[in-house]
């Protein structure tokens, strides 16, 4: 082999380590991108989680309180139909934002999260419908003093508990701050 042949052998050799370490370099790089695009959607989900979830027990939260207050109010025996009918509407507007926030659970996930809504939003619709079926029997007879509402309501608001807390031990456990 002469030094022209050595020569043009080196280049070829050196070419080709070059273009070698450009398509391990490339590789390189486009791992350490998907890792990063990875990381960023993680994190994108975990705040989207995030807002649900802490919607989700905002709305619960404010739910209860419209519901306490309604029940308030039909045991007052000053109150008439016109406050019992309005506290309804407060109660009947906060079921609504729970029922859209339990939507956003549905979308946020993951499954195990979303049962847990679910079961919570039965016991708050068990709860808000006896509250709806008090009310209208307290304007329809002219006293929130009727029946056995009062003990349904309390039972009810009693089986909250127990979904509610499965619930955010399902969030916590979803977003890994369950530590």
């Amino acid at each position: 082999m002469d030094a022209s042949s050595a020569a043009v052998l080196g280049a070829a050799v050196g070419a080709l380590g070059g273009l070698g370490g450009g398509v391990v370099a490339a590789a390189g790089q486009a791992r350490q991108q998907r890792r990063q695009h990875d990381r960023e959607r993680q994190r994108w989900r975990d705040e989207v989680r995030r807002a649900a979830y802490g919607g989700i027990l905002t709305a619960t939260k404010q739910l209860s309180n419209a519901l306490w207050k309604a029940a308030d109010q039909l045991a007052q025996r000053d109150a008439g139909p016109a406050e019992w009918q309005a506290r309804h509407e407060d109660v009947h507007n906060a079921w609504t934002q729970f029922s859209a926030a339990v939507a956003d659970v549905g979308v946020a996930g993951p499954q195990n999260v979303v049962d847990a809504a679910e079961d919570l939003r039965h016991v708050m619709y068990d709860w808000e419908m006896i509250c709806t079926a008090w009310t209208h029997t307290a304007i329809r007879e002219g006293s929130g003093h009727v029946g056995d509402f009062a003990d349904r309501f309390k039972a009810a608001a009693g089986a909250k508990r127990a979904p509610d807390r499965a619930f955010q031990v399902a969030a916590r456990r979803a977003l890994g701050t369950n530590d």
